[in-house]
């Protein structure tokens, strides 16, 4: 495969994984690069290639598995997946030679986008803090050649049945049986494990967007915007089901929808998870991120764990669960990490483990975060646009550090108050800052001050 001229720097390369309009920032040809480049700097043996639905990435994968397979390292092809089924497959063949995996998707991104994301032996997250920056340095270069030979293999191995196997492991199956839940793909790859799910477990599922679709025939697959919501929660309403689930694109982040159709925000499922994984291991570790964290730090401790705060981002959380050997870790924004699925985000075990949890307890999901809703209110996670971050940091730091219980720098500004505290942190992802505001049990405290905070950064404009 020909390359073409490199430019100095590549703009889809990202702080924790690629992501660009194709072709414009991606291409064939720069994924044929991606993976010279990888070999050069990490040297695998074997690797995991997979892809979601997009128009673009079955090509993408394949010029990836090219830049290996022509520098002598074998390919595991697994094909069209979810990002977790990468993650199972580099560590679970990681006693066969597999050191490194690649999963080509953009997730939530528009149609026209796709990109990468990349792990070591292990399922170890690959970032920009610790390798990702010369993978780009290399493959930007355009100097690389061919390897020796010979050429390296690939194979395509069927693993769904495995993986579905092993997430039937966390829960007892027989629970699932007595629920009927809304299944939401968003047209995205979740609904090939729903389609197994209902095979393998006999799981009752209303599906809706269930055909992996890259055109996005219903939108871009994010639930995290209201106006994504509306399918899952009047289908569950209509079909009279006792949850919802609605994922994106790759389905490494689920959203929870109660009995009602109502959106649960994904900070009181933190909660709800860390209980109950501490409820099968006492005593534990569980990680936790700076945005909201009342509740969290509540729960974990009287469920007997360890709270430990951690920056937020998947590569921070996926370092401190293997630091701390933490059972579980939890973000707001729906992602939750599992010690036993290599300490990696899942979006299918949130919803398994909570149906396990109405099965054991006997309540309903609306009945399972009520009373944490109305403790600790919180204001959703807030994104805007400000002409400078570091300005607009500044400018709230001035207005509340006099007052300040608490004041605590992991990740962005948390301040603490008697009775409220707030979270402003730059994206990770995207160039807003983002706004968090929870309260003890005071609705309309926490929705003052998070109007009297968005007010001071239109200031900074």
């Amino acid at each position: 495969m020909q390359t073409k001229n490199a430019p100095d720097r590549l703009e889809c390369f990202k702080a924790y994984d690629v992501r660009g309009r194709v072709p414009e920032q991606l291409d064939e040809a720069l994924a044929y690069r991606i993976g010279q480049a990888f070999v050069t700097l990490r040297k695998p043996r074997r690797v995991v290639i997979g892809h979601d639905m997009r128009l673009s990435s079955r090509g993408l994968a394949d010029a990836l598995a090219e830049g290996f397979m022509c520098k002598s390292v074998d390919v595991v092809d697994i094909g069209l997946c979810g990002t977790e089924m990468m993650y199972y497959a580099t560590a679970a063949l990681a006693g066969e030679d597999v050191d490194g995996g690649i999963m080509v998707t953009a997730s939530h991104n528009p149609a026209d986008y796709n990109g990468m994301k990349f792990v070591g032996q292990g399922a170890t997250p690959i970032h920009g803090g610790n390798g990702l920056r010369e993978i780009e340095q290399l493959a930007a270069s355009g100097h690389l050649t061919a390897g020796p030979s010979p050429r390296g293999t690939v194979e395509r191995p069927y693993l769904l049945p495995d993986y579905v196997s092993h997430l039937m492991n966390f829960v007892d199956t027989d629970a699932l049986r007595e629920f009927s839940f809304v299944a939401n793909a968003g047209n995205g790859c979740a609904g090939i494990v729903v389609d197994a799910l209902e095979r393998m477990a006999n799981v009752d599922f209303v599906k809706i967007q269930n055909d992996p679709d890259g055109t996005f025939p219903n939108g871009v697959p994010n639930p995290l915007l209201p106006e994504n919501r509306g399918a899952t929660s009047e289908a569950v309403r209509r079909h009279g089901a006792d949850m919802g689930i609605a994922w994106d694109g790759d389905f490494d982040r689920c959203f929870l929808f109660d009995e009602n159709g109502a959106f649960i925000e994904g900070y009181y499922i933190v909660g709800l998870l860390a209980e109950e994984m501490l409820r099968r291991e006492p005593g534990a570790k569980v990680i936790y991120e700076p945005r909201l964290t009342w509740n969290s730090i509540e729960r974990i401790t009287q469920a007997g764990g360890v709270p430990t705060l951690s920056r937020t981002g998947h590569a921070f959380i996926k370092e401190s669960m293997r630091e701390h050997d933490a059972v579980y870790g939890g973000e707001m924004s729906a992602h939750h990490y599992f010690r036993d699925f290599a300490y990696c985000d899942s979006g299918m075990l949130p919803w398994l483990i909570v149906a396990g949890i109405m099965q054991r307890t006997g309540k309903k999901l609306s009945q399972l975060v009520s009373e944490c809703q109305e403790r600790y209110p919180c204001s959703g996670e807030i994104n805007r646009e400000v002409s400078s971050i570091q300005k607009a940091l500044d400018f709230v730091r001035l207005q509340y550090s006099k007052e300040a219980l608490v004041v605590d720098e992991t990740d962005g500004l948390s301040f603490e108050f008697d009775a409220w505290r707030f979270n402003l942190r730059a994206s990770n992802t995207e160039p807003v800052i983002r706004l968090n505001v929870e309260s003890r049990g005071d609705v309309e405290l926490m929705q003052q001050k998070t109007d009297e905070i968005l007010a001071l950064l239109a200031q900074v404009g």
